[in-house]
């Protein structure tokens, strides 16, 4: 079986209003885009360590929608959709994503640009983040989303790593 890597996402600030995440997977990139894109397959590492994914619904289609709802461990509910604006499967998609637990309703989208490559048998997902304002990208970053962002790409990893020895 081949071996995975934890922990291992690279996040920077290119600008005032992008987060830019880099995280290479053991796996071929038509598995990691599987992983990413189906249901049932998103239920079991979105959420990382940190509670359960009690909805996935998938629209991909440029126009449709997504959305995945969990129960975090301290039992509040957290929500997130967002439409699909691009999709190149499995090289690359474009979507927004609105966070729906914010104190004045949902909050102001993000635009999210995923490129994953293929070398060598091993995927490097790379996932664009620009937001509307500073003060949104450090809310997010704030959140403590690396660590869940974290976490949830190790479980991918798995996911992808199983499907590929499957």
């Amino acid at each position: 079986m081949a071996t995975t890597t934890k922990g291992t996402a690279v996040l920077t600030l290119p600008s005032d209003t992008e987060i830019l995440v880099t995280r290479e997977f053991n796996a071929p990139r038509h598995l990691v885009w599987q992983v990413l894109t189906e249901p049932d397959l998103i239920k079991r590492w979105w959420a990382g360590q940190r509670g359960t994914v009690t909805s996935a619904s998938v629209d991909l289609r440029v126009g449709g929608t997504w959305r995945y709802v969990m129960t975090a461990d301290g039992g509040f509910e957290v929500g997130f959709h967002g439409e699909f604006r691009e999709i190149d499967a499995p090289a690359s998609m474009v979507q927004t994503e609105v966070y729906e637990g914010a104190p004045d309703g949902d909050s102001e989208p993000t635009l999210n640009h995923y490129t994953l490559t293929e070398r060598d048998g091993r995927t490097t997902l790379t996932v664009r983040t620009v937001t509307s304002s500073k003060e949104l990208r450090d809310l997010i970053i704030d959140s403590g989303m690396e660590g869940g962002m974290q976490e949830g790409y190790d479980l991918l990893e798995e996911l992808a790593v199983n499907l590929a020895a499957s």
